[in-house]
């Protein structure tokens, strides 16, 4: 028998006749065409939400349009303060005083969901917390996005910090449509520290047949929220999943969702209009988000609900209504096993500083076995010769423990090869990278220029 994973299992139980859902609490949802924002399902979409982690896709925005008004760079270094390493986890962890690029930052926070990296792009962006939450919510204001407030860029607890799954729809949106250069940073499959190896906490990336996107989050008055996207056939359908019981949960919803979207049948046009995202209307405003802290992290949990108990399946797990004519059958809507990915290496520091200080250790290295064997003037002529010939130079491997020092976005001028990157779990076996060095340069040859050709007729 085959051993079936939680999504599969999560999967089944939606439709298994008769079950009775365990889970009665208040929940959100919202499927859009990316394109146009037209809504193809709506269920309690202007419910006002805590978006938790969510709201770091507005940390995002906002620091992109930082980069886009050339106020920062994505090679800008900005510095972790002792309020960004004091932040709750989940984090990455750095010291204070610690360096990390914008381009690295934006990784580790939308791959790790990372609350320090958050604070750290707030306070390089704006100077502080405060300012920053006001650049939010401006920008909110912005893109209508009317039902919205912020106070801190990570979603960590607080009364005032409020959406809803129409205005995190709108800015789903407004991310896809506004900074296209960078979509690749919210599909990113896995990170790699030194030997730490980070998968993304959005388990669709992956497992759903055209996963593209975008972001989780939970905290315990919000339960398991999920912004998803995918792109199949030029059509790409963004999927918002808000107050669901588990993470398995959370991910199933929101690919029947988008399954739903893309076998949409031939007499779809027949359904009342919903219109855009835009144009639906907020029926309470006034309305206060639910608080499910009790249900979510309450004392008849068997396990502590987190952002990472990816594996809590359980009795609670009861979905959708049966799929539309001509979707994927339940076995096959997510796979049982992720594709195989490679992981990219973020960083501290700049890469340039990386490089350098990894080849002066190589370099350091080789002249000790050179003084040992032929005393100092072997030293210095080893050091003259890897000094005018780096491709002498053994290269720094990131599986030895080293800081792997390539960039996603702006790979560095100064490295010689890249580090190798791991493959995730349910990879298939690979040959091992071997690090090779770069071919010398060839002597350019002069070559006779031949008159250029009249252009007169």
């Amino acid at each position: 028998m085959l051993r079936t994973s939680g999504f599969a299992a999560a999967f089944a139980a939606c439709f298994i006749a008769g079950l009775s859902p365990s889970y009665a609490g208040p929940e959100a949802a919202l499927l859009i065409e990316a394109d146009s924002g037209k809504v193809l399902y709506a269920e309690n979409a202007t419910m006002p939400w805590y978006p938790a982690s969510l709201s770091k896709l507005m940390t995002t925005y906002v620091t992109l349009q930082a980069v886009k008004d050339k106020r920062i760079t994505l090679d800008s270094l900005f510095t972790v303060s002792a309020r960004a390493a004091s932040q709750a986890p989940s984090k990455i962890g750095f010291k204070t005083g610690t360096q990390v690029t914008v381009d690295n930052a934006l990784k580790i926070l939308l791959v790790k969901s990372a609350n320090d990296m958050a604070v750290v792009l707030a306070e390089g962006v704006s100077g502080s917390v405060e300012q920053f939450a006001d650049e939010m919510n401006r920008t909110s204001a912005r893109l209508g996005m009317t039902q919205s407030s912020w106070v801190n860029p990570n979603g960590l607890p607080a009364d005032q910090q409020i959406s809803s799954a129409r205005d995190l729809g709108i800015l789903a949106r407004a991310l896809m449509h506004d900074f296209p250069e960078y979509d690749m940073y919210w599909h990113i499959p896995a990170i790699q520290l030194g030997k730490r190896v980070m998968r993304n906490y959005n388990r669709l990336i992956g497992r759903y047949d055209g996963a593209d996107g975008m972001k989780t989050g939970f905290i315990c008055a919000s339960g398991f929220n999920l912004v998803a996207s995918a792109t199949r056939n030029n059509k790409r359908l963004i999927a918002v999943v808000l107050g669901a019981p588990s993470s398995p949960y959370r991910s199933v919803k929101a690919a029947s969702l988008l399954e739903r979207g893309f076998h949409r049948g031939p007499l779809s046009w027949l359904a009342p209009s919903l219109g855009t995202v835009e144009a639906l209307k907020i029926s309470d405003v006034n309305a206060t988000p639910p608080d499910l802290r009790d249900a979510m992290c309450g004392p008849h949990r068997k396990r502590p609900a987190a952002e990472d108990a990816d594996e809590e399946v359980g009795g609670e797990v009861n979905l959708l209504s049966s799929l539309p004519p001509g979707a994927a059958k339940p076995s096959s809507l997510l796979k049982e096993r992720p594709d195989p990915v490679k992981a990219i290496a973020v960083f501290a520091g700049k890469a340039k500083q990386a490089a350098e200080t990894q080849f002066a250790a190589a370099r350091a290295k080789l002249n000790k076995i050179v003084k040992n064997k032929n005393g100092n003037h072997g030293a210095a002529v080893a050091t003259n010769a890897m000094q005018t010939d780096p491709h002498t130079a053994p290269l720094p491997n990131a599986a030895d423990g080293a800081t792997p020092w390539m960039s996603f976005a702006a790979p560095a001028k100064a490295s010689t090869s890249p580090p190798p990157l791991t493959a995730m779990p349910g990879a298939k076996a690979e040959a091992p990278v071997v690090a090779v060095p770069l071919p010398r340069p060839r002597p350019k040859i002069a070559v006779a220029k031949r008159p250029a050709a009249s252009t007169k007729h």
